[in-house]
């Protein structure tokens, strides 16, 4: 009996402990949570700010940018050219000869877009640069190519080759083309049947002074799609795979891409190929003025509001402008209708055009605006389409030309004929370059390229040639000719 009341007293002892503990316990978390439901509830009183993440349109996940399509139409179109041009002319010795490591032609190469189905080719002008023979390779198939026509101007060359049913590419527009627009650059290089890059239109009516010629033409289409030397003369392509324009240079101190590459626009790449498949000669239209860009010191000079439009530096007398009114320092800001924001974007403008055409230039002098209508004109100083007189020839390894009356103005002299194109030959021996222009033959004016040309290859005894250089000094040689 004293045993039960002993182990009743101890489970009477802790149960009391027990309620102790349990009160306790229930005191001190209800304080500590008391400001956790508070904090909950002054959230819910006020208001709050739903941010909602709406989910991505159905298309941009089912049916994302796709270059597919774009390529399948143009890398048909997209040919290899390749340009023999010489012998190499690094030393041999007998050894080489009979070890097979002689002399070997130059051959270089390049892209090409096919435009007509009759075989027509455009490419660069540097791509086929002093090529004794060119070649177009074709889904596996090679041609002969002949050279219809260059332009330096705008570094354009024309090939033709034999054959039908070829798929020329369908052209688009380079006036509608918008910067941030996706373009492909699809080029042939090295005979790798083809290769396709994509990129955005970063830039439009880009200058970057790579171009020769007496009337450089640079307003470029930049882009970001990787071109690469190999891809010179392929075709630029908007996301419907219609040409855009033709892919020409990269900017770039490696020779490989890094970032910028530059395409003549189609609108007057096709021009141009079309006037030299027509005419052999590209029909120029010329507003007899010089222009230059707007700087900002220009601008503060002459008090102007912005920095839009071109300057005219110099009108050339008697010529389209000069008798349309137009006068140095005046503002050109618009020609038929379409604004003129740089140099660029005023020989782009003008390059549409024909001799003859008569066209609106708008025009501020001294703030004040003013309009004038031109009749532009040909090289010769005319209205009419030119075909350049001139004579190729393998035995002298150069072509002749004409020289135009604005080249003539501007050395100073009444006729000559201008070597262009020189390969191997007999006028490279006597140390004559491309660009020389000869204006007398042992004492008789050059005028007809034809003749001085035929004179040349018959010629044997004492020759004297006077001409001038290309930068304008005069020229004056005597040689033995046997």
């Amino acid at each position: 009996m004293k045993y039960m009341l002993k182990n009743l007293k101890f489970v009477l002892v802790a149960f009391c402990a027990g309620l102790a503990g349990a009160w306790s316990y229930q005191q001190f978390v209800s304080e500590e949570e008391k400001p956790t439901i508070d904090w909950y509830q002054a959230a819910e009183e006020k208001p709050r700010y739903n941010v909602n993440f709406e989910s991505p349109q159905p298309n941009s996940l089912e049916n994302p940018v796709s270059f597919v399509s774009a390529s399948e139409k143009s890398t048909p179109s997209v040919v290899f050219i390749k340009n023999f041009s010489g012998t190499d002319q690094r030393r041999y010795s007998i050894f080489d000869y009979f070890f097979g490591s002689g002399p070997t032609q130059r051959v270089s190469t390049g892209s090409g877009v096919i435009i007509s189905q009759d075989g027509y080719i455009i490419t660069n002008n540097h791509v086929i640069d002093r090529a004794e023979t060119i070649e177009v390779v074709h889904q596996r198939r090679t041609y002969p190519a002949k050279l219809i026509g260059t332009d330096k101007n705008t570094d354009i060359a024309v090939l033709k080759i034999e054959a039908n049913n070829m798929p020329a590419i369908k052209q688009g527009s380079s006036r509608d083309l918008r910067i941030g627009e996706w373009v492909l650059a699809v080029g042939n290089p090295f005979n790798l049947t083809s290769t396709v890059t994509a990129g955005i239109v970063s830039a439009k009516e880009r200058q970057i002074n790579i171009l020769g010629g007496e009337f450089p033409l640079e307003s470029f289409i930049q882009t970001d799609a990787p071109i690469n030397p190999g891809n010179s003369g392929g075709a630029l392509v908007n996301i419907n795979g219609e040409l855009v324009g033709i892919n020409t240079a990269i900017l770039s101190r490696t020779g490989s891409y890094t970032g910028y590459g530059f395409a003549v626009p189609v609108d007057i790449a096709v021009k141009i190929a079309n006037d030299l498949i027509e005419y052999g000669e590209v029909q120029k239209a010329i507003p007899g003025l010089d222009v230059v860009e707007i700087t900002p010191e220009l601008a503060e000079e002459m008090k102007l509001d912005d920095l839009n439009g071109v300057i005219v530096t110099h009108v050339i007398r008697n010529g389209a402008s000069d008798k349309a009114g137009l006068q140095r320092n005046d503002v050109i800001t618009r020609i038929e209708g379409s604004t003129i924001t740089g140099k660029g974007s005023f020989e782009e403008a003008l390059s549409y055009h024909y001799p003859g055409d008569k066209i609106s230039v708008e025009y501020t002098r001294n703030n004040e605006r003013k309009r004038a209508s031109v009749t532009l004109q040909n090289l010769e100083g005319g209205t009419g389409i030119l075909k350049r007189e001139f004579f190729s020839s393998s035995i002298l390894g150069a072509r002749l030309e004409a020289v135009n009356a604005i080249e003539r103005d501007r050395l100073g002299i009444n006729h000559g004929i201008k070597i262009t194109g020189m390969t191997r030959g007999y006028l490279r021996e006597l140390g004559l370059n491309n660009g020389f222009i000869i204006t007398q033959i042992n004492g008789e004016p050059a005028t007809n390229p034809e003749r001085a040309g035929k004179f040349l290859e018959d010629f044997s005894g004492r020759l004297r040639l006077e001409g001038v250089t290309p930068n304008g000094q005069t020229f004056m040689q005597s040689y033995n000719i046997r």
